[in-house]
């Protein structure tokens, strides 16, 4: 079990990563010049390949949370602190899939955000991130 919640965890932050840095890239795009289009295809290529590992890194701790509780760890379930983590994850896949729409926009030309939206967007993980270990840290009611 500690090997699978490991992996849980180092993916996790993997995800994690990728989604407070693919945001902060979209911030550069959108600043950039649309003359250089040298520039604009640099970070479609960073946007995609980021993409791709923050995915990887979604799939896994999904794949590897779920291992816990389903075979270790069934009686979580019932624990509000982990219904509340579970739908604060499913909050945080609804912005991963927003970030991957986002990114075909940009690979479209068809932006239609600020870099300042951007910047603001940027902080949405934290909030989720924030949210989430203080309930499986805490476990502020039962």
């Amino acid at each position: 079990m500690l090997w699978i919640k490991s992996l849980h965890v180092i993916f996790m932050v993997t995800w994690f990563a990728g989604l407070f840095y693919l945001p902060r890239v979209f911030v550069y795009h959108a600043m950039s010049d649309q003359a250089n289009q040298g520039q604009m295809d640099t970070f479609k290529v960073m946007e995609r390949k980021l993409l791709a590992i923050t995915n990887i890194g979604a799939l896994l701790t999904i794949v590897f949370g779920s291992l816990l509780l389903i075979i270790w760890l069934p009686g979580l379930m019932t624990l509000a602190w982990m219904k509340l983590k579970l739908l604060l994850v499913l909050g945080l896949i609804g912005y991963h899939l927003y970030c991957a729409r986002l990114v075909r926009l940009f690979r479209d030309d068809g932006n239609t955000h600020s870099h300042v939206w951007y910047r603001w967007f940027n902080e949405v993980p934290v909030a989720f991130l924030a949210g989430i270990v203080i309930l499986v840290i805490a476990r502020p009611f039962n």
